[in-house]
């Protein structure tokens, strides 16, 4: 903050004209950027900055910093002057970051979440340390349940047979691989509630994985356990299972009925490599270099598909937060007051060469598997959270939907 103060009074004093985009720079990418790795955050963070530097701050008398001008720049006055304008400045108003009125929302059903995690720790905690008979007989209940809704492993050998690996069908490969992934995954949380059931009628010892596990499950949290071995998720308990289950049956009726017209984007546990199958195709059938194809957007306005596309896929299962999509405009309008999420309609993923895809009138809407909006680099090379950029047809400068937070998202968190 002092080095941007002090840029900014030598920028001033020693130019006849104010260079904005000189003094911008070296604020936001310089002296703040630099300490910002993402590069969404420092996308933010200009957006930000752009709204204090600017050219009508100085030549404009009262210039309004949000639509409504309920903060604005004061006019000339002495030091009482501008005290008082300050007390008159209302708290917590999201308005001045560009942010839509719902965020309020968002942030008190975060901060509600946050007390009830808190309280359902301390009651896991005082159940599993009571032993009693009453949470035996309800953890065996739900174990039941769980266990009698798991359907088999995925037959991988009879799935390679069906689905070999060939040049021109990326999507075989992508189908074995998911298989085997969400084998794993069943797997884990078929052992663990085998385990729990001997574990309960005294044949094996309750360890402290397992008392973990019981714990979690009393309170209708995915346990620590299965996460590990999971794709990333927010839900509870019963959402988790049901969002499992739901997955599990799309691959088995892709398994069953062949390659779906309409791919549930959000079913997938590795979604980066379902999209690049999606480009690899398109490479080899015309024969351009991989690194040089990338993804044009193109939103349906219905919700099921006969026919798939000539090229690329259509996916479907990505909600949106901070904005909604006008289906009759075919762009980016502002939400609806208290609606928090609106579901996209099918989304036409285009492979394209790099060089032909035109980003004019669009916004470049981030896209995460989770609300969580943050994740760690894998082994892979990818973000456990990120996906990919979507791009957007809009009205509104890509400003303005950056400072609202507008995301796409693969999985709420009910």
């Amino acid at each position: 903050m002092r080095i941007s103060v002090r840029q900014l009074q030598i920028f001033i004093n020693q130019y006849e004209e104010i260079p904005y985009e000189a003094v911008t720079y070296l604020t936001g990418e310089c002296n703040y950027g630099g300490r910002v790795t993402d590069d969404k955050d420092r996308r933010l963070l200009m957006a930000l900055v752009n709204i204090f530097y600017s050219k009508d701050i100085v030549e404009k008398s009262q210039h309004k910093l949000c639509p409504s001008g309920l903060f604005h720049i004061p006019a000339d006055g002495d030091y009482e002057h501008y005290l008082e304008y300050i007390r008159t400045i209302p708290e917590q108003v999201p308005e001045i970051f560009g942010m839509h009125e719902n965020v309020n929302i968002t942030k008190e059903l975060q901060e509600t979440k946050m007390v009830f995690d808190s309280i359902l720790l301390t009651t896991g905690a005082a159940a599993g340390g009571a032993g009693g008979g009453g949470s035996d007989e309800a953890l065996s209940d739900i174990v039941n349940d769980i266990l009698g809704k798991l359907p088999a492993d995925f037959d991988l050998d009879a799935s390679m047979k069906r689905y070999p690996v060939v040049y021109n069908e990326s999507m075989n490969t992508v189908l074995v691989q998911e298989m085997e992934r969400f084998n794993n995954l069943l797997r884990t949380i078929r052992i663990s509630l085998i385990n729990m059931k001997k574990a309960i009628a005294g044949f094996i010892v309750m360890n402290a994985e397992l008392e973990n596990i019981a714990r979690a499950l009393l309170i209708g949290k995915v346990p620590d356990a299965w996460m590990k071995r999971s794709y990333p998720s927010l839900k509870p308990l019963a959402g988790y299972i049901t969002d499992f289950l739901a997955r599990l049956n799309f691959f088995q009726e892709w398994y069953e009925n062949g390659k779906p017209t309409v791919f549930w984007l959000s079913g997938f546990y590795f979604t980066q490599a379902f999209l690049t199958g999606a480009r690899q195709n398109f490479a080899r059938r015309y024969t351009i270099p991989i690194d040089a194809v990338e993804f044009d957007f193109e939103v349906l306005t219905k919700d099921t598909a006969d026919l798939p596309g000539d090229d690329g896929v259509y996916c479907a299962g990505v909600y949106l937060e901070g904005a909604r999509w006008d289906r009759e405009r075919g762009s980016l309008v502002e939400s609806h007051h208290k609606v928090l999420f609106e579901q996209m309609p099918i989304i036409w993923f285009k492979p394209m060469k790099k060089v032909d895809i035109s980003m004019e009138g669009c916004y470049e809407c981030p896209t995460y598997k989770t609300s969580e909006r943050k994740g760690t680099l894998s082994t892979t090379g990818h973000s456990t959270n990120f996906v990919l950029m979507l791009k957007l047809k809009s009205d509104f400068p890509q400003a303005h939907w950056v400072k609202r937070g507008v995301c796409a998202l693969c999985s709420l968190d009910d």
